[in-house]
């Protein structure tokens, strides 16, 4: 009788130490996979509070890396649900990545735009995009070819004039919150090019920029690099299969060719360089208020 007494409240205390582990063990399996979930819904929200956006250079590619290329930036689309993708050349409407993305690409069946339109005044555009917390993102197009020869902006031609006057009216009349200028041209020259007192119109242009707000300015890599940050302006270079041999020897080479892709959201713009072997080797970020870290 002893033995079985000891034995039946030894019996007791065996379950309750089963029950109570395998209670903690599925009260920790519970907040594993609620912390899982929570951090899926949090990435969701804040995938639905950004925009994304693609910019390229056009150019003249062999049809291989032209697809490969596009590829690239068809599958970038598809995972960011990019809402569209700006073409910077100096073909505008005519650059060949420009023709072939835009019709042949199911992947990349978004709106696309390019520096010189037909379409448009004076061959520019102004596209509006709606971030999902209601603000506009102003993505702005001006042709730089009327600028790129002249010294300064009082000595324009009559067709650089009129870039500058619509993009003044633009940039006046717009109250978005972020403002993005593409052109072809950079806007820091090499010093080959520089005039007599150093400087060129298009650099004179940075002015406006300065005047009207502007966040951020993309075109084609020049001596200034990929990417650079002058009075708190983001000046963002694309590389492409024009670019100088001089240039990518100045910097990194695995930046031969790809594209930017932007996310927006109202604090921020970050950009990623995603080259031509789908891998990200610069990652850029500008801050409201002009403040760009890289």
């Amino acid at each position: 009788m002893v033995m079985m007494s000891h034995d039946l409240r030894r019996g007791p205390s065996w379950g309750c130490t089963v029950l109570t582990q395998v209670a903690l063990f599925t009260a920790l399996c519970a907040a594993f996979y609620v912390g899982i979930y929570f951090q899926r819904f949090n990435y969701a929200n804040e995938g639905a509070r950004d925009l994304y956006f693609i910019s390229v250079l056009g150019g003249n590619r062999p049809l291989n890396q032209q697809t490969h290329l596009l590829k690239q930036m068809g599958r970038m689309a598809k995972i960011h649900k990019v809402k569209t993708v700006v073409s910077i050349s100096d073909l505008g409407e005519r650059d060949p990545l420009f023709l072939n993305g835009s019709l042949n690409f199911p992947s990349l069946k978004v709106p696309w735009y390019a520096t010189k339109t037909l379409k448009a005044e004076a061959g520019n555009f102004q596209k509006q995009l709606q971030l999902p917390n209601g603000q506009i993102l102003d993505i702005i197009a001006v042709d730089t070819g009327p600028l790129h020869d002249s010294v300064q902006l009082d000595q324009l031609t009559d067709g650089g004039k009129d870039q500058i006057n619509w993009l003044m009216r633009t940039l006046e009349v717009t109250d978005s919150r972020w403002h993005i200028v593409v052109g072809y041209h950079p806007v820091v020259a090499c010093e080959g090019q520089k005039k007599e007192d150093g400087r060129t119109a298009l650099e004179s242009l940075h002015q406006i920029f300065l005047e009207y707000g502007v966040n951020a300015y993309f075109s084609k890599v020049g001596c200034s690099g990929f990417y650079t940050s002058k009075d708190g302006i983001s000046i963002l270079g694309h590389p492409g299969p024009e670019t100088h041999e001089a240039i990518h020897s100045m910097f990194n080479t695995e930046m031969h060719d790809g594209f930017l892709l932007h996310r927006v959201s109202a604090l921020e713009i970050v950009s990623y360089f995603i080259n031509s072997a789908g891998k990200v080797v610069l990652k850029s970020t500008l801050h409201q208020r002009g403040k760009a870290v890289i």
